[in-house]
């Protein structure tokens, strides 16, 4: 409306600059148009002219007559003279044989007059003016969008355009049941109304990146049938002071108007951190924030009116955007679990052609810890190889292999490693297997192989836990360490050095070893003390320690204690099986690639006794 309104206040200013416009294009472009080189004279010229047969050309017209004579010098000029009523002048022409004469119909169209003089110039106006102003609009689009007070940029969908529903969405089960009975209010919220019952104002969602925050928000609109609101929360930060609370109030006024429906605020952390003592730089987004805190009091939630919202960062929103009546009610959206990724891939495989013997559980075991966006990455890879070979579906190797690109990226064929380091990393290798195996606490081993790969590793050991696990014993801790410690100790055992290969291995172990000094309260020096603290655990769980300079040098030897104590044990275990050891690197150097049920044969098969078990070429 605002903007109309502007529209009809520019009409009559448009209007009078293409009248004038056009009045000047009569009165300047127009006659320049028109001008010729033809002089204008008398009649008794024309004859005089004639007479004396310098006139070589004539075109007659009903008024007037234009002809045409050459000069001394042989150049020719063109004249114009009035007709006069003169019946012999035909005649006098045609007896003059240098004339050549025609007749001519010199009416003016009125149409084609007006429509030059009028028409196209107001048409090439009003072309103008529309570009000049389309432009402008684009130029200043960030200061228009700036200075449009309460216009929100939310996207609004329904049901048709979203698509989504709860079948979309799988191993959130947990989050879909607590998302069900908002869905059921706004299906009949005349039930809640009935007995008295208020439904909780805002959910949020909080979880890891990609585990289908926005795509839950978008089935629990699907499912109840109403229309959704879409905005980023950085979408509400601006430039100028009071325009982000301005973009909310539009916000809920439209959700007001729409209801019921859905306002799903994505990122919300961007614009409800927890509000500082200090003031300044922030004071813009204190006030988006103070906004939205009003709106969501203000609100009749009987209305149908439901706020959705999700985050990475929960513990960074601020405590009165979390007490109850506004968003009091949080749902988790974590990373699945082994039946939760096997009832992914199963969705995701819909999407493509696959092989009806394909065993999803195999590879759901093989991706613990992925999010539901990896998962649906694995299989567009899956299906992506399986074009490349030259196949129309896909099979049990392409989901494998996917998995390995996932992890550890795609193979680098063209990678060229001498024959001394090929050696080097397949002990390296064969190194964790083999004290994986030997230990009875350590997930058993799935694959070695030692070709290269794009994340930068030449080799790398994948262990499977035969179940999911959801606890860590100090026993289980401790002998994942030894396994990281194993490719570090072959290398010693039979090179007799030490390579940079083992680089990956030591940070890993490291941060282990530190976890259990620090937060898990397995070690022996310290008792069950919080030592450090995590922050942000959706987004990678950074730590920072929370005790004196003395205890965090404390935490360095303890650290360092376990870290040795697990190498010399690795370092042990190899020594005892060293035939084994050299027996199973010869064995991958030559296969490149072995499978766990391979690596296990070759391990508990006796030795032949023959004399050259222990030659590798």
């Amino acid at each position: 409306m605002e903007g109309n309104s502007k529209n009809k206040k520019n009409y009559p200013v448009f209007i009078i600059t293409a009248l004038l416009l056009v009045v000047l294009y009569n009165t300047f472009v127009i006659p320049a148009v028109k001008k010729t080189d033809i002089k204008e004279t008398d009649y008794s010229f024309f004859l005089e002219q004639a007479d004396n047969g310098v006139v070589s050309k004539a075109e007659i017209g009903e008024s007037s007559i234009i002809f045409e004579i050459n000069d001394k010098s042989g150049k020719k000029q063109r004249y114009s003279t009035a007709r006069l009523d003169d019946g012999q002048l035909v005649d006098r022409l045609h007896k003059n044989g240098t004339v050549d004469f025609t007749g001519s119909i010199d009416k003016k169209n009125p149409a084609s007059e007006f429509i030059l003089s009028w028409i196209f110039p107001i048409l090439l106006i009003i072309l103008l003016w529309y570009l000049l102003t389309k432009g402008v609009n684009k130029r200043m689009n960030g200061i228009g969008n700036a200075m449009s007070f309460g216009k929100s940029n939310a996207k609004i969908y329904v049901k048709a355009q979203t698509g989504k529903t709860f079948e979309d969405v799988a191993g959130q089960d947990e989050a879909k049941e607590s998302l069900e009975e908002i869905v059921d209010f706004l299906h009949d919220p005349e039930k809640y109304a009935e007995i008295g019952a208020a439904l909780p104002k805002g959910a949020l969602l909080v979880g890891p990146p990609g585990t289908g925050k926005t795509l839950l928000a978008q089935a629990v609109a699907g499912e109840a049938d109403v229309p959704f609101f879409s905005i980023s929360g950085s979408e509400f930060v601006e430039m100028f002071v009071g325009m982000g609370a301005a973009k909310v109030r539009d916000l809920f006024r439209q959700a007001n108007e729409k209801a019921p429906c859905i306002v799903f605020i994505d990122e919300i952390d961007t614009i409800g951190k927890k509000r500082e003592g200090n003031t300044g730089s922030s004071d813009e987004r204190e006030q988006t924030l103070n906004q939205l805190l009003t709106e969501m009091d203000g609100f009749d939630g009987k209305k149908g009116v439901v706020i959705l919202a999700a985050t990475n960062r929960p513990e960074s929103l601020d405590p009165a955007l979390l007490r109850p009546g506004r968003f009091d009610r949080r749902i988790p959206a974590e990373l699945p679990d082994m039946t939760g990724r096997e009832a992914i891939l199963k969705v995701h495989a819909k999407k493509i052609k696959a092989d009806s013997n394909i065993d999803f559980k195999t590879i759901a075991r093989a991706t613990a810890g992925a999010s539901g966006a990896e998962l649906a990455n694995i299989i567009n890879e899956a299906a992506l190889r399986a074009v490349r070979n030259g196949r129309k579906t896909v099979i049990q190797s392409d989901l494998e292999e996917s998995v390995e690109v996932v992890i550890a990226g795609y193979q680098r064929k063209n990678a060229v490693i001498s024959p001394k380091e090929k050696e080097i990393i397949a002990y390296h290798e064969i190194g964790h297997a083999l004290v994986a195996a030997v230990q009875k606490d350590a997930a058993p081993v799935h694959k070695i192989t030692i070709i290269p790969r794009t994340s930068g590793a030449l080799g790398y050991t994948m262990q499977i836990d035969e179940g999911e696990k959801f606890l860590m014993t100090k026993e289980e801790a401790l002998a994942r360490i030894t396994v990281l410690t194993g490719g570090r100790s072959a290398e010693e055992l039979i090179f007799g050095t030490c390579t940079s290969g083992a680089s990956n291995d030591i940070e890993k172990a490291t941060q282990l070893a530190r976890a259990m000094v620090t937060r898990f309260g397995m070690s022996e020096s310290f008792d069950m003390i919080a030592l450090e603290t995590e922050n942000d655990r959706y987004l990678g769980g950074n730590t920072s320690l929370i005790c004196s300079t003395e205890t965090a040098a404390g935490i360095d030897d303890e650290v360092n204690r376990l870290v040795k104590k697990c190498h010399e044990k690795a370092a042990e275990i190899l020594t005892e099986k060293i035939d084994k050891l050299r027996e199973l690197a010869g064995f991958l150097l030559e296969k490149e690639t072995v499978s766990g049920e391979e690596f296990m044969n070759i391990l508990e098969r006796q030795p032949s006794h023959t004399g050259n078990e222990n030659k590798i070429f």
